[in-house]
């Protein structure tokens, strides 16, 4: 699949998500990469930034906190695009709720990790 069409994908899943989940992200932006630094297909996505629960001052001025879907580890995973929606809609819960200050050990707990 590619790059633009994977990205289409992504912002479909977007608009998919509940308005109580996505409403609540302040300066977050959605970036889609090949692959992580590393170069490996193990990682799906990461939150880059300080979550909700972690933050003090926080306004005017701030870099944007970054959620990354990396596009080859996904499709690497996923035999057809209704898996893969499937995976991307699992990434991206599970990068918004490390927004939201929920950790690994609790999204394993609700069936999100």
């Amino acid at each position: 699949m590619s790059r633009e069409n994977f990205e289409a994908l992504v912002v479909d899943e977007l608009d998919e998500l509940p308005d109580e989940m996505v409403d609540g992200l302040d300066n977050v932006i959605f970036v889609v990469e090949d692959r992580p630094e590393d170069g490996s297909l193990d990682l799906l996505g990461v939150y880059e930034g300080f979550a909700l629960t972690d933050r003090g001052q926080y306004g005017f001025g701030e870099l944007p906190d970054r959620i990354v879907l990396f596009r080859e580890p996904l499709l690497s995973i996923c035999d057809d695009e209704e898996t893969l929606r499937d995976e991307v809609h699992t990434t991206l819960v599970h990068e918004i709720a490390h927004f939201y200050g929920i950790d690994d050990a609790q999204l394993h707990e609700l069936g999100w990790a």
